[in-house]
């Protein structure tokens, strides 16, 4: 659960990540305050939310199992730890 919340902080912070290195390759002065206007960090902030709730629809529509798919749990088969299996 760790990996995919970490996954989607990254995502959100894409764009600002993206913002900085443009304010870095043009000199504009990346912590400059006037490099950071408001309207520009709404639009970063609304870009980011869009990719994260892109990324989990896209999570939530092409992982897990396959349709119609039975899972069988993990369970012990004459003294052996059989793992759990999609079929």
């Amino acid at each position: 659960m760790i990996r995919q919340a970490l996954t989607e902080i990254g995502i959100f912070l894409i764009p600002f990540v993206v913002y900085a290195l443009f304010l870095i390759a043009t000199r504009s002065g990346l912590l400059i305050r006037s490099s950071w206007p408001v309207v520009i960090v709404g639009r970063l902030l609304l870009g980011s939310l869009l990719l994260v709730v892109v990324s989990l629809i896209m999570l939530a529509q092409f992982s897990g199992a396959p349709p119609n798919s039975t899972y069988v749990p993990a369970h012990i088969e004459n003294g052996k730890l059989i793992p759990g299996v999609e079929k």
